[in-house]
């Protein structure tokens, strides 16, 4: 297929990428597409990569949290069983994940990606501290069931020009 007939697609990675092979000479992750920010919209697309350079780019290279553009051909199935998936032949990442800065706590503490919002989710307390990919803070959510609506607060006070 010609790369004219490529599409791109940006997205987060969510996941660890893994080898494809024995060899790691092709690779294999799941891209997250949210392109409205609505949690409805988003879409997991299953990735692979069959060049070895890119491969072991991908392998070696990518860390969860990691925003990228990826620009492929999209293989739809061809019967039920048979899943959806983008050959990917060409990577941008468009932002590193955020890093955290104590080591100690990166084993009780996890950041995640909801479109253009990281939260900070910390095993040992039930809040969650939230904020724009900006480095704007939200809030904290009360648990992770109520980032929902923390965000949807956000997004009026924001419409409504408050801070």
């Amino acid at each position: 297929m010609a790369d004219d007939d490529a599409i791109a697609l940006d997205g987060f990675l969510d996941e660890e990428t893994v080898p494809g092979d024995l060899h790691g000479s092709t690779a294999r992750f799941r891209l997250t597409v949210s392109p409205t920010d609505e949690h409805t919209d988003e879409m997991i697309l299953p990735c692979t990569v069959a060049d070895p350079a890119l491969a072991h780019a991908v392998i070696h290279g990518l860390v969860p949290g990691d925003k990228l553009r990826v620009t492929g051909h999209l293989r739809l199935p061809r019967t039920p069983d048979e899943p959806m998936w983008l050959v990917v032949i060409k990577l941008a990442v468009l932002e590193t994940a955020p890093q955290l800065s104590d080591p100690v706590a990166v084993a009780t503490a996890v950041i995640e990606r909801y479109g253009p919002y990281v939260c900070y989710f910390d095993a040992d307390v039930p809040e969650v501290e939230v904020f724009t990919e900006t480095g704007v803070r939200v809030g904290t959510a009360p648990e992770p069931n109520g980032i929902g609506e923390l965000l949807e607060a956000f997004e009026h006070r924001q419409a409504a020009g408050g801070e």
